[in-house]
Parts: structure tokens; sequence; C-alpha cells
């Protein structure tokens, strides 16, 4: 039967080796070590981080030592992105300013006066060369290029540097340094965590278990979410965006973001999945669960007022007139002429969008002129007397 602690994990290595750090926990009375390392190379944490820190969290209610590691030498040297080219290091005031940044936000979701802050540059600064050479002889250069990234890189003939190598060892010594009983990560860590399991046995240590939890996807329905994606719900969005991006979800991700964001609970959780596939108007659910999440990083106030400021500004159509931006009307004539099709007035107002793109707005019922829902793309517009008009979910214009 699964657990609540397994609820959400993709991956546990060894598979039942949970179940078995969790009896000799049990049968010793000896909290477990649980290890969340990062490196701090930005400054904001999103839902994607919490996924992460909601099952911390867990472990920390059942009585379980906690330790968030700080890349503080890691991020000097840089971490492998998964991708086709190495990270760019940070400097010492960067990674400064970005872990306390950091640490700060953890507070959001564990609690922070049970949790042990270390940093890695304590010990790695200290190894000297020989000492580096023996650490990186216990891994051999096969072991290294099964990570899938190093793999691709190197059948594609992209450049792999030594110190990208060089990373996964640092980030498995992290482990045996602290006797990390599990280390916690996403599913795109799995081969950095079992680098850590090889180091602590080379140390006559019993190994880690791997609790790798699923990536959550952006607002983009595509990507795993991310900063510089640009897809990201964070942690520190003030309501009213917390809940408006929230409402932006693809109706794909919903059970995701049931699963992995809100704090309801398991059978809470199954009835939201169950009228999903009843064929309620998903709307209605991303609406529960934008709620939730404005209640669980503000509170029940805050994701009141974002609700009803969704609901007039978003679905009653009451919009005021602070919520358009004035645009020129003689200036939209000049470059249109007196008669615009629709698709040549919204491009005009959101440059930065496709004509394709704006059309499919358009198809799907997202624009409106004074209320109006306009699905022609080759509505003749006369520009010569005022409007207002809605353009996505969050372009409003007003033409002057």
């Amino acid at each position: 039967m699964l657990t609540d602690l397994e609820e959400n994990i993709e991956i546990i290595l060894p598979v039942g080796g949970l179940r078995s750090k969790l009896e000799q926990a049990k049968e010793t009375g000896r909290p477990l070590i649980i290890k969340l390392g990062f490196d701090p190379t930005a400054p904001d944490l999103h839902l994607g981080h919490a996924v992460v820190l909601k099952k911390l969290k867990q472990f920390q209610e059942l009585g379980h030592q906690v330790i968030v590691l700080v890349g503080s030498f890691t991020a000097r040297i840089g971490d492998p992105t998964g991708k086709n080219k190495a990270r760019k290091p940070l400097s010492q005031e960067k990674i400064a300013d970005n872990s306390a940044t950091y640490i700060a936000q953890l507070a959001k979701i564990i609690d922070m006066s049970k949790t042990k802050v270390v940093f890695n540059g304590d010990w790695l600064d200290k190894l000297d060369f020989s000492e580096v050479i023996q650490l990186v002889s216990k891994v051999t250069v096969a072991q290294l290029m099964q990570r899938h990234d190093f793999h691709k890189r190197f059948t594609e003939n992209q450049p792999i540097a030594m110190h990208e190598l060089i990373y996964p060892i640092l980030q498995g010594f992290d482990s045996a340094h602290i006797k990390s009983d599990i280390e916690m990560g996403g599913t795109d860590q799995l081969f950095n965590c079992t680098v850590g399991r090889q180091l602590q046995e080379s140390f006559g240590l019993d190994p880690q278990v791997v609790l790798c939890m699923p990536l959550l996807k952006g607002l983009d329905g595509k990507e795993k979410m991310s900063k510089s994606l640009h897809n990201t719900i964070g942690l520190l969005d003030k309501p009213n965006d917390m809940f408006g991006k929230a409402m932006s979800i693809p109706d794909t991700l919903i059970p995701d973001y049931i699963d992995l964001t809100t704090d309801f609970t398991r059978s809470e959780k199954t009835l939201l999945k169950s009228r999903m596939e009843m064929g309620e108007n998903p709307m209605e659910v991303k609406k529960l669960i934008a709620h939730n999440l404005v209640c669980q990083y503000h509170d029940q106030q805050a994701a009141t007022d974002a609700a009803d400021f969704f609901a007039k500004q978003f679905q009653q159509k009451s919009f005021d007139d602070k919520s358009f931006e004035e645009v020129s009307l003689p200036l939209a004539k000049a470059q249109l002429g007196p008669v615009a099709k629709l698709v040549d007035l919204c491009h005009f107002l959101k440059k930065d969008l496709s004509k394709s793109a704006v059309r499919r707005l358009i198809a799907e019922g997202a624009v409106q002129i004074d209320s109006t829902k306009c699905i022609n793309p080759d509505l003749a517009v006369d520009l010569k007397t005022s409007f207002r008009i809605k353009l996505g979910k969050r372009g409003f214009f007003k033409f002057v």
C-alpha cells in the first residue's frame, strides 16, 4: 500500500530502499538525515522547487533531520545544465546574495528552525590537490559517460569540460561528508545522486537512498518550470499574479498540478481528478487550484481577494478604465488605414506575437471588442470611433 511519504515520488533507488531506511530509523531511534542540495544559480524559487520541498516537509514533520546543502563551492565551478553546454560559474558575491534569498524563501514551506543549512565550500575548499586526485579516482570515465547529457554531447561532438565531469563527484562527496541517509532531488538529478551512493560505499558508509520527484512542467505546457523560460509561478508572486498564472495552466497539466502543487488531501485530489474525467469545466477546477496556491503562500483572505479580482477583470467583463492601456486611434489609423482586419489590428497591439499566433487567439475566442467575442480574423474593424479590445488573458487596450 502506498504510504504518504511515497506519494508522488517518481524514482526510489534502490527499490524498497525508503521503507528499509524508515525501519532502520525506527529500530535504532535515530532520525534519518535527509539531504537536499542546491546551487544558488538564480534568486527566486517557484512551484517546481516546491515539489521537492513539500516532500522534505513530510520527512521533517515525522522527526527526521533535513539538511539543506548550499553549493557555495560547486556554484563557483558551474553545474552541467543537462543541455548542450556548461553552466556559467557564479561569483562569490552572487552566490552569497542568491543563497540568502533562497534560504529566506525555504521558510514558506519547511520549518527552518528544524533545518540544518550547510555550505559545501566549508569542506571542499580544504581539499588539497592530492586529495582531489584520490577522490576522482573512485569514479571511472565510463561511469560518468552514462549520464545522458554527457553521452549525448559526446556522441554529437559537443565539448565537455573536465570540470563538468568532476561536478557529480563533488556532489557525491557532499553526501559522504554529511553521511546522508536519503538524498532528494528532481529526476534530472538521478545520476548525480547515484554517484553519491557509490562514493559513500567507497568510504565504508551505508549508501543513501535516492528519491527523485517529478519535474513540474511550466505554464507553456512543454518545458520544465524554469525562470529562464519565463514559464513559472513564483513563491514570491503577488496573490493576483499567482492566481492569474494558475488560471493559465494548460488543461492537460491540471492533474499534475493537483498532485504536485496543492495541499489538498489525497481523497480531495482524487475527487478533483475524477470531476475532470467526468467532464467538469476545467476552469472551475483551476479556480480551486489557484485559490489553494494563494492560501499556501499568502493567506485565506488574499486568496479570496485574488479570486474576486480575477472574476471582475477576466470573467464578468466589468473592467474599470485603469485596466486598459491607452492606444492612439490616429496612430493606428495612420498605420492600418481607416478600416483594418482584426488580425492586423491585434498584431499592431501585440507586435511580439506572430500573425499565426494572433489567428489562434482569435479562433479560440480570446479576442473581444467592447465585450463582444470576435472569432473571424478577417473581420473589418472601423477605426473611426473609440473602442476597447481584450487580447488574450492579459492584453487590455483602449483606443482614444
